[in-house]
């Protein structure tokens, strides 16, 4: 049996091997990574309100003790004699009998009215929304100073490498969170998995940008790969609430560095990220992608349909506290609806925008992303958190997969068609609605309150949406769009008469391989 096993495993190892060129496979393991990444960055989303404010109500009710330990009369001030039965105190000369005093009751602090599932409006709990929303946007606040870096990087350098990396600071970020127990502590975790985080996403779209070509095909493979985005957003939540409710905060975190361990192996032996593999052509500076009004208008969809959820991410769960007494697993849940329609919405629109015309696809998003989030404050209960949530994760499923998509055909139509540098640009975009979103978010909420929050991201969100018809037809350079149009053309005719082909080696052009 052990030489039957072990004859399995090298079978295995030989399969990968063979199939490392594989796009299935490279979109699996980019799958597998921007799983992981969000599953670690919603996991906390319950977690961290309910901990934080466990530990600072932990810390002021020692200290309160302390303190009135230190001051209370009488305490280590009086010497009882068993000559006399009397009683002298330390400062003073007086003496009195001990039948003549009164034995009094030990004082015991009341109960508090409100246990850690059902808070009070306090002051305490009021500025939990701004350390919450400081950490959770540290994370995006990293990440979008690293992006600029890392996207030059993989022209030079390949996208292997960078992936590897970032797998590796993720599992030491998963590491951190398990075993702090200090603000600080989770704040460089969560500042350490925006580095991680960079090097994931970036290097994972530009390598499926530069394996699918062909514009429909890679809007598909897009979509697949948010897929996987949108499973760690939609199992984060709730995964760790109900983790954190009956086992524990070290739990969830520690399942999560077992399935990075995983992904990190596969890594190692497909991708064989000690190899460079520099771009065969240079591409387009970060600088001019950036001056790129139709670039810049499809970033700001990314960013500000995003921001929306960003901003709910820390203030939400305070909110549920304060008004609805919400227990602890409840406040993963009810992210759930929002996690299983973004779910839906990037598996939909990853093709069928590419039909319908992905400007549309983003103008309508947006446009319910706003709707959306202006229903959110009217809600009594969790259950009338369902539809409003529900309707926020849908639409921005179809502003990132119709989104996603089109950078790197802009990039195709009016630059070179090196992809590292332009998602670098989405993924700022998108640090951008995860940073300003939960910091100012919670500065918001604290001093104007959380409907009001609900209510300007909306404004701002519906008042944003028509930029998005600019995008309908972009100009781009004549030659390009001549190339574009009989590389897709060829592309198809290949497709049908090719069916099964997989690109297996670097003596098959990618451009003409099939997609399944």
């Amino acid at each position: 049996m052990g030489g039957l096993d072990a004859l399995r495993q090298c079978n295995f190892l030989n399969w990968l091997r063979e199939e490392r060129q594989s796009r299935k496979l490279i979109l699996f393991i980019v799958f597998i990574a921007l799983l992981l990444d969000n599953m670690l960055l919603t996991v906390v989303v319950p977690i961290i309100p309910s901990y934080l404010y466990n530990l600072d109500e932990s810390t002021a009710v020692l200290k309160n003790n302390t303190l009135s330990q230190q001051g209370a009369p009488g305490a280590f001030n009086s010497i009882v004699s068993l000559y006399d039965n009397t009683v002298r105190t330390s400062d003073s000369n007086m003496t009195t009998r001990s039948a003549d005093l009164v034995p009094t009751a030990p004082t015991v602090a009341p109960p508090p009215q409100n246990s850690s599932d059902c808070p009070k409006a306090n002051s305490m709990l009021l500025n939990e929304n701004v350390k919450v929303g400081m950490l959770f946007a540290s994370k995006a606040t990293v990440q979008l100073i690293t992006n600029p870096f890392i996207g030059p990087l993989t022209n030079r350098i390949g996208y292997q490498l960078p992936i590897f990396v970032g797998f590796c600071i993720m599992f030491l970020s998963t590491i951190m969170f398990a075993f702090s127990s200090s603000y600080a502590l989770l704040f460089l975790a969560r500042s350490l998995q925006g580095v991680g985080s960079s090097c994931s996403s970036v290097a994972g779209m530009g390598m499926l940008a530069s394996v699918y070509t062909d514009d429909e095909e890679r809007g598909h493979a897009i979509g697949v790969a948010l897929g996987g985005l949108a499973l760690g957003v939609l199992v984060g939540p709730p995964f760790g609430s109900v983790m954190y409710e009956f086992v524990g905060k070290t739990a969830p975190f520690l399942i999560l560095a077992f399935l990075a361990v995983f992904d990190g192996a596969l890594q190692l032996f497909v991708l064989q990220p000690t190899k460079v593999e520099p771009e065969t052509q240079k591409g387009t500076p970060l600088l001019t992608l950036m001056k790129d009004p139709y670039i810049l208008i499809a970033a700001g969809a990314i960013c500000f349909g995003n921001m929306a959820i960003a901003m709910m991410e820390p203030t939400l769960p305070i909110w549920m506290m304060e008004t609805m007494c919400a227990r602890k697993w409840q406040l993963g849940v009810a992210f759930l609806p929002a996690s299983i329609s973004y779910l839906i919405g990037t598996n939909i629109f990853g093709t069928l925008a590419h039909k319908m015309g992905r400007w549309l696809c983003a103008l309508i998003g947006i446009t319910i992303v706003g709707i959306s989030v202006l229903c959110v404050p009217f809600a009594k209960d969790i259950y009338g958190l369902i539809l409003p949530n529900f309707g926020v994760g849908f639409a921005i499923g179809m502003v990132d997969s119709s989104m996603m998509p089109i950078m790197g055909y802009l990039v195709d139509l009016r630059h070179v068609s090196v992809y590292g540098s332009v998602y670098a640009i989405a993924d700022v975009a998108f640090c951008m609605g995860f940073a300003l979103g939960p910091s100012i978010g919670g500065s918001i909420a604290e001093n104007i309150g959380f409907p009001w929050l609900m209510t300007i991201i909306g404004i701002v969100d519906i008042f944003f949406a028509p930029l998005c018809i600019f995008l309908r037809n972009p100009p781009g350079q004549e030659e390009k769009i001549a190339i574009l149009m009989d590389t897709n053309c060829s592309m198809k005719t290949r497709s049908y008469s090719t069916q099964g082909t997989y690109y297996q080696g670097e003596d098959m052009d990618p451009e003409y391989e099939d997609y399944d």
